[in-house]
């Protein structure tokens, strides 16, 4: 286990609008605002046509290969992510979905593209003092965070 600590900062609250790709939207809000690190909530709808990375294709082998899953209708969605500067200082946010339609629901990253469909709340709570970096790992070729 590797840690920091980090103390709360500012509360965000903010509405993405209908077609707005979340991790860009995210990632430019972040950016504008001066915000360094933080952890995300999120709720609302994700339009047909999102991507989600829902795991490796084989386990354990590397590099990984990763599993997508294409959204064929609008899902209710709700998830969590954190908010971390890859090694230039760009903030680059990793979130995971569960979106759920009828009786199903599929679980999984953001990274390739979630549309948002009408509306998503978004709650963004910054975290002041942490020195978190998302540095890229050779082995699995993963942004992985270093607190």
């Amino acid at each position: 286990m590797k840690y920091s600590q980090a103390q709360p900062g500012r509360v965000f609250v903010i509405r993405l609008e209908d077609g707005e790709v979340i991790h860009e939207v995210i990632e430019a809000f972040a950016r504008n605002q001066g915000v360094r690190a933080a952890s995300l909530v999120v709720l609302g709808g994700a339009d047909k046509g999102s991507e989600l990375v829902t795991g490796p294709k084989q386990g354990r082998r590397f590099p990984v290969t990763p599993q997508t899953h294409v959204l064929e209708e609008v899902h209710e969605v709700t998830g969590t992510g954190t908010l971390f500067p890859d090694e230039t200082g760009n903030p680059v946010l990793h979130m995971h979905l569960a979106c759920g339609r009828g009786d199903t629901t599929v679980t999984g990253c953001i990274r390739k593209g979630v549309k948002v469909w009408q509306m998503m709340e978004v709650i963004l709570h910054e975290l002041t003092g942490a020195g978190g970096v998302r540095k890229k790992d050779e082995v699995t070729g993963f942004a992985m965070l270093v607190p």
